[in-house]
């Protein structure tokens, strides 16, 4: 058995995940503040249906002891006696696009209340480069009265979870590694080495580590901003952009993106993270910037372009029936944090429509209690004057859209994937 005892804080899609596979050769307290999430997870319960069940109830066990296994807790007590803390809690943005390190100030000031002599803290939310060690490592230091890289220590292991994504689960992801020491470096690697079955990169420091995740999500969020521009340019060309895209893939370094709506907790977040951090150090970021400007315009672009097709079709748009199918920020997965799906549902409804939500994926209490939008988990059956597919599940494949339109609706496909009876798509 190993010594090592390690406190997961934070429960989400990214922590549960990373709790339930050190619980099968460590000890776990994964503790988070949410008592109905707790709860729920102690009767191996995950909604967020990143760990199935039987898995889950596989590590659990019922007290917070040394042995082998999953303890889940929000009482701070429970995980007093861990010597590994390490923080998955989310990393928002504020209403102005700025980092809200709100959540990470939170869980450092829970550590630090339990924070004792030799134990390593390792933050896997993404930051800008810096503030694990600025912003976080103070709190710590507050709050414990104890001395960094005297007393405590820190890591930095970035989170790569893929929501809803069953391949790339977390073992079979390579993960970065990083220390605030370099044998405490090597220590957080090992640590991880012991459970991920990908391997592992061990970066020199941790602004390094924080930089390379940062990174990450930028990338992609430039070429989807590139691809989004590329369908304005070629719609306006009534040319087929899914199949300019096919034909350019014949290349073999041709990078394989498309257009679409660009949200989520990574992607269409991290970006401004760097961002904030390269104008407190003095350089406007214009490319970044750039395409953050183009995917947060994708939702008003594309609601245009139905509404455009609707009076081509001589609809009326006033009061006119509008199905969208899909509502959580990527397909087959009940997330609906920061989609941009309701970018689209609110430009829609600007223009007097009528807009019935169907996803079966997402809670509707959570739609409700998020964006104050009813949704329905059941496909209705009645006619509708335009059907926006927003996102691709892959219940939404087989249904017989044609049979829900009326004789002139028009159908739009925002992720082109359907392949029959589209009158508009990205």
């Amino acid at each position: 058995m190993n010594k090592e005892k390690i406190a997961i804080i934070g429960l989400g899609y990214v922590g549960l995940p990373l709790a339930r596979l050190f619980a099968t050769k460590y000890a776990v307290v994964g503790f988070d503040i949410n008592q109905k999430r707790v709860s729920e997870l102690t009767k191996g319960k995950d909604v967020t249906l990143e760990v199935e069940d039987d898995v889950l109830k596989a590590v659990l066990k019922d007290t917070s002891d040394d042995t082998m296994g999953l303890f889940c807790s929000y009482d701070i007590k429970d995980i007093e006696d861990c010597n590994y803390y390490v923080v998955t809690v989310p990393t928002p943005i504020d209403k102005n696009n700025r980092p809200d390190l709100t959540p990470l100030y939170k869980s450092s000031e829970t550590v630090g209340k339990v924070l004792k002599k030799g134990d390593i803290v390792i933050y896997e939310s993404t930051v800008y480069p810096g503030a694990t060690e600025d912003e976080c490592i103070p709190v710590l230091e507050k709050v414990s009265g104890l001395k960094f890289n005297v007393d405590f220590f820190a890591g930095y292991s970035p989170e790569r979870i893929n929501p809803g994504d069953k391949l790339h689960t977390v073992d079979k992801i390579l993960k970065v590694t990083a220390g605030s020491t370099p044998e405490i470096g090597k220590k957080v690697d090992a640590l991880y080495s012991s459970i991920i079955t990908a391997g592992t990169h061990l970066a020199p420091t941790i602004k390094v580590a924080e930089a390379a995740k940062v990174i990450e999500n930028s990338q992609r969020d430039i070429n989807i901003a590139f691809v989004n521009e590329l369908a304005k340019i070629f719609n306006l060309m009534d040319i087929d952009t899914h199949a300019v895209l096919e034909a350019a893939g014949t290349k073999w370094n041709f990078l394989p993106f498309k257009p679409g709506l660009v949200g989520g907790h990574c992607i269409g977040v991290d970006p401004y993270y760097l961002a904030q951090k390269a104008q407190e150090v003095g350089y406007h970021p214009e490319i970044i910037l750039a395409g953050r400007r183009v995917n947060d315009g994708m939702g008003q672009y594309v609601a245009s372009e139905i509404i455009k097709l609707m009076v081509k079709n001589d609809i009326k748009i006033k009061n006119a029936n509008i199905l969208v199918l899909g509502i959580t920020f990527k397909e087959n997965c009940p997330d609906v944090r920061n989609t941009k799906a309701v970018d689209v549902i609110s430009q829609l409804a600007s223009y007097g429509t009528a807009i019935t939500i169907h996803d079966p994926w997402a809670n509707p209490e959570e739609v409700k209690h998020e964006y104050n939008l009813k949704t329905t988990r059941d496909l209705p059956q009645e006619k509708f004057d335009a059907i926006v597919l927003t996102v691709a599940h892959k219940e939404f494949l087989n249904i017989n859209l044609k049979a829900l339109l009326n004789t002139n609706g028009v159908l739009y496909d925002v992720k082109g994937v359907l392949t029959e009876g589209v009158t508009g798509r990205l």
